[in-house]
């Protein structure tokens, strides 16, 4: 490894670390079967799905951030909370993966930076722009990261089936939600960005480096194309969450 002038630019491709997300596969190994996972940030759906029995509790990873796997009744699929920024939700993808998960589809909301993403428009993502910190330790330094182009056709096809309106399209990445300034939201938009969120870019970068297959569709959120942030009220839009959650839970079977 080169030293940089920044030290993240130093990515280090060796795979063994001094703390490996086997220490907890080691925990859960006897217990974790399944190797399809739905990533959803929409507490109050997974709530509901519980309430309704749709999903059971499968294994629950103990630690200072304790956190629950649950397992769909009907079917070999597993769901998990996601957790906000990229190191914790990066954490907990890395720790299904070491105990077997192999195929994952997330879904969660986003800011929009286009008027094209309107409230509830769903977006395929395609690419990150690396503009967070988790992504650089997966992967060697660059401006921008392309998702998996064979989960991005399986979703695209699957939601032409069922009339699903979306999109194919770029987000920002970002660690600071405070910091997205009127500046940075314009560059970011001129660079194609049409959405920002805080995960993608680590989530992309996690799952090239343990070579899963990793998808993601964003539904639009609260709007930054303005001059003024519009919250839009988009956490109470129940209905969309709900059937985003299950239509993941389709779309990961197919792959």
């Amino acid at each position: 490894m080169k030293k940089q002038v920044y030290p993240i630019l130093e990515y280090d491709e060796t795979v063994e670390a001094y703390i490996n997300p086997s220490l907890v596969s080691d925990l859960v190994a006897d217990k974790v079967k399944c190797d399809k996972l739905v990533i959803c940030f929409f507490r109050e759906a997974i709530d509901r799905l519980i309430a309704k029995g749709e999903v059971q509790t499968y294994v629950t990873i103990p630690g200072e951030n304790t956190y629950t796997f649950y397992q769909f009744v009907d079917t070999d699929i597993l769901l998990v909370h996601g957790m906000v920024g990229g190191p914790l939700c990066g954490g907990i993808l890395e720790e299904a993966i070491a105990f077997g998960v192999k195929k994952i589809i997330f879904c969660g909301g986003a800011g929009s930076l286009v008027h094209e993403i309107t409230a509830g428009k769903l977006v395929v993502v395609t690419s990150a722009i690396r503009d967070e910190g988790m992504s650089y330790h997966y992967a060697p330094p660059a401006r921008e990261i392309d998702a998996n182009p064979l989960v991005i056709e399986k979703i695209a096809c699957y939601l032409k089936a069922i009339g699903a309106d979306f999109t194919l399209g770029k987000t920002w990445t970002t660690d600071a939600f405070y910091r997205e300034t009127k500046t940075l939201v314009q560059t970011r938009r001129d660079e194609g960005a049409i959405i920002v969120e805080m995960e993608q870019a680590g989530l992309i970068a996690v799952a090239a480096f343990r070579k899963v297959e990793y998808g993601a569709i964003i539904y639009g959120g609260d709007d930054l194309a303005n001059e003024t942030w519009d919250g839009r009220i988009w956490r109470s839009r129940t209905d969309v969450r709900e059937k985003l959650l299950l239509v993941c839970k389709e779309i990961v079977e197919t792959l």
